[in-house]
């Protein structure tokens, strides 16, 4: 589903240039459950900005199903992402004048489609735990709660890969267990599931585990 294929990202800091993602490679087929594990600035964010088609390599491929994404355009590229990819970003992303269900449904709008996506949104609350404040806002939620509406919005448009930053950065043990299950459900049901993640006590619910440091991503055996 998802091939990386020798990928590198370049910048320069007083000009001087290094690589913040080095030949790195990495597959991901469908029901996948793939961490990156690292220390902070080793590049996990950066090779998942490039695997979702938010920034472009400086060399090297990213394939979806056969397709490579920095071939197409940028209005190409943004539906395409659209489609397939959900994309759980670190930190707080909710809009705080939307509801609970608006924020769920925003994918869904970007691009024009048929019908009303609110009843699928509701169920994907009911199935995250939040359904009963569908029509609360994020200043009221907690950050456990947010990052529920945030997995719920990602997988609105039915996607074939989810990748998440960070998605239990800062969250107590009890709602990290809940957030991991519900992940490894979404796995079992066939949606490939890339995370990057710096707690080593989640990666008994993933099946495949690369570590990545200073832009070097090797397996971990």
């Amino acid at each position: 589903m998802l091939e990386l294929r020798e990928l590198n990202k370049e910048y320069k800091r007083g000009g001087r240039a290094f690589y913040a993602v080095n030949n790195a490679s990495l597959f991901v087929k469908a029901g996948d459950f793939v961490s990156i594990i690292g220390r902070s600035g080793s590049g996990k964010s950066t090779l998942l900005n490039m695997s979702a088609g938010l920034i472009k390599p400086s060399g090297g491929n990213v394939f979806f199903n056969d397709t490579d994404i920095h071939t197409l355009n940028d209005r190409e590229i943004s539906l395409f992402r659209n489609e397939k990819i959900g994309y759980v970003l670190q930190g707080q992303s909710l809009l705080s004048n939307f509801t609970v269900l608006e924020n769920v449904c925003i994918p869904w709008f970007l691009y024009k489609r048929e019908g009303d996506p609110s009843s699928y949104a509701l169920s994907l609350l009911e199935r995250t735990g939040i359904g009963k404040l569908a029509f609360s806002y994020p200043k009221e939620l907690s950050g456990g709660e947010m990052r529920r509406v945030a997995i719920a919005r990602s997988l609105v448009n039915k996607p074939s890969l989810l990748i998440a930053d960070e998605p239990t950065n800062d969250l107590d043990s009890e709602t990290t267990e809940e957030i991991m299950k519900l992940l490894r459900s979404i796995a079992d049901e066939g949606t490939a599931i890339l995370i990057v993640t710096h707690e080593l006590d989640t990666l008994s619910y993933g099946n495949k585990v690369y570590a990545m440091d200073n832009g070097k991503l090797s397996i971990r055996e």
